[in-house]
């Protein structure tokens, strides 16, 4: 896990070292996100025996990731828009509970319907998770390069995907799948005790203050809409949006995909899947920081562009994967790229959005673009069914490219000043 003590922006002579709060915000947004990172992979490497001792299609497998981005529309919509009217900190410390729970829920799961409804609350806080998490991290570091930072955070996360991805490995063939989701509780503990201190940004302080002073007859706008109150606003959210669907539809169709298309083509066990989806996470980290640093130096226009394009192009290496060893190497490069991006859009949104709609933009790009790209596995499921796996490989070329474009299209972005 990256660490985080060290993470001290010296890019500024002078720069003081990080406060009390800072530092709590970024281990309390590391450990929340590892825990949604724990969790989606949970799903990664049980999805096959699910469907196996259930008796179910790929399709219907595919939902479960579909179902569970829904969850994140309407947490992080109802949740974002309470961080922005009572405080960041409050919420994101409730949602934590709503995750844990219903992850560790799981264990008595026994019907592809109990699946769905704890799926869904699993998505109520994550979509919570991430939106305030974000949104706290831009606020604490105003005036520091945020996109290293904030790819640090999510470095940090990715450490709940490597805990997934050993526990998958040693529980699964032993206890069976639902055991596996027990070990959702883990990370609760450590990260209560750290939010119960967290505090809110001066910022969002002065900006709460204000408006209860304001006077009781300036209508209060709803932030839902306000991230819609132009047309070039309307279109610019619609753009992160649909940019959001492709990141987080590429990355769940890989990891919910991925195991299985693995074991299917080179005949390797669930225990020697973890071991290549490990290398995976190992990518994504790398990918991460480069991005953040990119990002950083040249503005979102470059680091996005050179992401997707080369997201486009390598996720046909996996159809030349003959070998564990040349397995490893590919799918360390497919997630650099694929998932190297994902910490931007806190940027970019926490950047172009106001104090008073800051979460609650961040939940509707997040959410909405969840939501979308929630539907790309079950899609891929419906393609491994009937098509061939150099199709499926189109069609996950093909997303990045379109992301690419829209990215292009939103003015913005060359204006943006990190």
């Amino acid at each position: 896990m990256a660490d985080l003590s060290l993470a001290q922006d010296k890019s500024v002579p002078g720069r003081k070292p990080f406060t009390r709060n800072q530092k709590l915000t970024l281990w309390s947004t590391t450990a929340g996100f590892g825990l949604e990172n724990m969790d989606v992979m949970f799903i990664s490497f049980a999805l096959s025996s699910i469907i196996a001792s259930l008796h179910i299609s790929n399709f219907a497998g595919g939902l479960i990731a579909t179902v569970f981005s829904m969850g994140t529309l309407v947490g992080g919509l109802s949740f974002g828009m309470l961080a922005d009217r009572l405080g960041r900190a409050r919420v994101f410390t409730a949602t934590l509970v709503i995750v844990a729970l219903a992850t560790a829920g799981m264990y008595f799961a026994h019907d592809i319907v109990t699946i769905y409804v704890l799926r869904f609350i699993v998505g109520m806080g994550t979509g919570a998770e991430y939106g305030a998490g974000v949104t706290m991290v831009a606020e604490a570091f105003a005036g520091h390069k945020i996109g290293r930072l904030m790819s640090l955070v999510q470095i940090g996360g990715q450490g709940g995907s490597i805990l997934a991805a050993l526990a998958a490995a040693l529980i699964i063939p032993r206890f069976g799948w639902n055991a596996l989701f027990l070990v959702g509780l883990v990370p609760v503990v450590f990260a209560f005790l750290v939010r119960i201190h967290l505090k809110d940004s001066e910022e969002f302080e002065a900006a709460k203050k204000q408006r209860q002073q304001a006077p009781k007859t300036v209508t209060k706008k709803v932030p839902i809409l306000a991230v819609f109150k132009t047309p070039a606003l309307a279109l610019q959210t619609l753009g992160l949006i649909l940019m959001m669907m492709v990141q987080t539809g590429g990355y769940y169709g890989l990891m919910n995909w991925l195991p299985k298309i693995i074991q299917k083509q080179l005949g390797l066990s669930i225990s020697s899947s973890s071991l290549w989806m490990i290398a995976t996470i190992v990518g994504m980290s790398l990918g991460m920081y480069a991005f953040g640093s990119i990002l950083d130096h040249f503005g979102p226009r470059w680091a996005f562009g050179i992401f997707l394009l080369v997201a486009a192009a390598s996720v046909y290496l996996l159809l030349l994967a003959h070998n564990a060893w040349s397995l490893l190497l590919i799918m360390m490069m497919v997630g650099f790229f694929s998932n190297g991006m994902y910490g931007g859009y806190g940027v970019v949104v926490s950047r172009l959005y106001g104090v008073d709609i800051r979460v609650t933009a961040n939940a509707v790009v997040s959410c909405f673009g969840k939501l979308l790209g929630g539907f790309l596995p079950a899609i891929i499921g419906l393609m491994m069914d009937k098509t061939s796996l150099a199709v499926v490989m189109m069609f996950f070329s093909s997303i990045y490219l379109f992301s690419l474009v829209v990215m292009l299209m939103i003015p913005a972005l060359r204006r943006i000043k990190l």
